[in-house]
């Protein structure tokens, strides 16, 4: 019980002792032991690598879940330790909606058949986004994570000690100055001096070695920056597959959407309008029509002879797979030559590069005056 009283008396003396030190040192009242230029340059970038990993992981985190309740939820369940629900992500739960509406209009319908494929492209989207969010938060967020609440508190508590042992440090040079100016007065040798020594040559090397502990753990922060530059690699790459996966299911629903019936309500023709604003196929010379494939009832652009005048150049916009022997492949920024035939859907053109034909989208094409 004595123990006990003494251990905590003698606490709160150093920690009034610090407190003392401390207040002096801010009105300029008490000398300051500094840090060497080396040391206080791994202070201040350990401090500036805590405060931007900060930044780059709650923006990440928006990035990810812009819903703050969903963040919060997933918050809780990490400190809880329990596995986070799986999520439908709102392009699955779209795509989901279209499906149905489908179904409620009639699958067979031209409008009822658009929804299924946008649905279907939608769910196919929104299950890329989950397995991107899934990827970059193992592989990113989890290691900037760790550095904050593992290395970085590590950091912080080795750091705080230091302050108190360069107070301690400092409080025993106050006092061992102190001691020789009342010796100096007295004329005489006095015990205070040799006491005050002895506690400053202790704290000095407590010092010392706290500081070495510290700076090795603040030159570790180089590594940290390695580890960081790696994970910051990995979810570039993440985020690249995943806007490449995108691209390329957009871009197979586009083709599908190219070759649906343009049937809409509200069109006596029966014939949708152009969705660029390129001038329309019928500016575009005409052929005799061509009689269709006889065994599947296709055009066989093989059959198929440019006029002797008036074709036409076009500009590519976009790249274009060919889905089939009848469509021409086309590259971005390319010119062909271009014309129509009658009786042909309007979002369709044959297109001529060198020696190969065949099918080309209107939509991918600037037509050249």
């Amino acid at each position: 019980m004595d123990f006990n009283v003494k251990k905590l008396a003698s606490d709160a003396g150093i920690f009034f002792t610090r407190a003392v030190q401390f207040t002096e040192e801010k009105f300029g009242q008490a000398e300051r032991t500094e840090l060497d230029a080396h040391f206080e340059n791994l202070l201040t970038r350990a401090d500036s690598t805590k405060n931007w990993t900060e930044k780059i992981l709650r923006q990440t985190e928006v990035l990810l879940q812009p819903n703050p309740s969903a963040r919060v939820e997933e918050f809780l369940y990490e400190k809880l330790d329990r596995k986070i629900p799986s999520r439908v992500t709102n392009g699955e739960l779209l795509g989901q909606y279209m499906t149905e509406a489908a179904n409620d209009f009639g699958p067979s319908s031209p409008y009822g058949q658009t929804l299924i494929k946008v649905g279907e492209t939608q769910k196919r989207l929104g299950i890329a986004e989950r397995d991107f969010i899934h990827s970059s938060s193992i592989n990113f967020l989890t290691p900037l994570r760790n550095f904050l609440e593992g290395d970085w508190r590590t950091i912080s508590k080795e750091r705080r000690i230091l302050q108190n042992r360069r107070l301690d440090l400092d409080a025993c040079k106050a006092r061992l100055k102190k001691a020789k100016a009342a010796e100096a007065k007295a004329s005489l040798w006095s015990d205070e001096v040799d006491k005050a020594e002895h506690e400053l040559r202790v704290a000095q090397t407590e010092f010392d070695r706290q500081a070495e502990v510290t700076r090795l753990l603040l030159e570790g922060i180089s590594s940290t920056h390695v580890n960081h530059l790696r994970c910051l690699h990995e979810f570039a790459e993440a985020q690249a597959t995943y806007y490449a996966q995108c691209y390329q299911y957009m871009v197979d629903l586009q083709k599908q959407l190219g070759r649906f019936p343009s049937t809409f309500v509200g069109n006596a023709d029966g014939i949708s309008p152009p969705l660029s604003t390129s001038p329309p196929a019928a500016t575009l010379p005409l052929l005799q029509a061509v009689s269709p494939n006889p065994a599947d009832g296709t055009l066989n652009p093989s059959e198929v002879k440019p006029p002797s005048s008036g074709t036409r150049k076009a500009k590519v916009l976009y790249d274009y797979e060919a889905a089939d022997s009848s469509e021409l492949a086309l590259k971005a920024d390319e010119l062909i030559t271009v014309y129509s035939l009658p009786g042909m859907d309007p979002d369709w053109l044959i297109g001529e590069r060198g020696n190969k034909k065949g099918k080309v989208p209107v939509t991918y094409l600037e037509l050249l005056s």
